[in-house]
């Protein structure tokens, strides 16, 4: 019988957000693939789990996909997890997801942490209806044609960015969106946690 893809979710900071239920996983499967090895070891050894790991990332996706796949087939059970939060949410996964599907492979979903749910919900910001947009593209003019494209969805948009471009894209937020209100969440559930509220021509001012 083919065997089961877990996909766990683990903590985005504080080493404590994660599921009685993840670590049972974690410590019962065959194989925990993931992104950085190293990243993740560290997170094993805090709860003493010793389950052989495998990289998995966006530079070994496709061939990587496929030997899991295989192993899903014969019968293994392999749990995928990224550096934080849910895998496959602006992380590898998507591929070995359809792979293991294929080979007839149980997937199932650990819940736990993930970062833009917990930037929604204290944003103060209506989160009825949400539009999750990943990460906006570098560049001004791209990021720009991006924002336009999703301006009117009615609901509360949320995306990533980098810290070193937040200052641009909230100006460019500004100007496609117009002013309005906003907030900005940055090391959720670490030491210096912090959520900044205001209109975009605000927060992009501070930034």
């Amino acid at each position: 019988m083919p065997g089961t893809l877990y996909l766990v979710a683990t903590p985005i900071g504080n080493l404590a957000d994660i599921t009685l239920r993840a670590l049972d996983v974690l410590r019962s499967v065959d194989i925990i693939a993931c992104e950085d090895t190293r990243h993740t070891r560290k997170l094993l050894a805090h709860y003493q789990i010793s389950t052989k790991l495998v990289s998995y990332h966006e530079h070994n996706e496709d061939a990587r996909a496929e030997e899991l796949a295989g192993k899903l087939a014969a019968g293994a059970s392999i749990a995928v997890v990224s550096d934080a939060g849910t895998p496959g949410i602006c992380d590898p996964g998507f591929k070995v997801i359809g792979r293991a599907i294929d080979a007839g492979a149980n997937v199932i979903s650990i819940p736990g942490a993930c970062a833009f749910v917990l930037a929604a919900v204290t944003s103060g910001i209506g989160t009825d209806a949400i539009y999750f947009g990943g990460f906006l593209p570098a560049r001004s003019g791209e990021r720009r044609r991006r924002l336009a494209e999703v301006a009117d969805i009615p609901a509360t948009l949320i995306f990533y960015e980098t810290p070193h471009r937040i200052a641009a894209s909230l100006k460019d937020c500004a100007a496609v969106l117009g002013d309005r209100n906003a907030a900005a969440a940055r090391e959720l559930t670490k030491l210096h946690e912090e959520t900044r509220r205001g209109t975009l021509t605000e927060l992009a001012s501070f930034y």
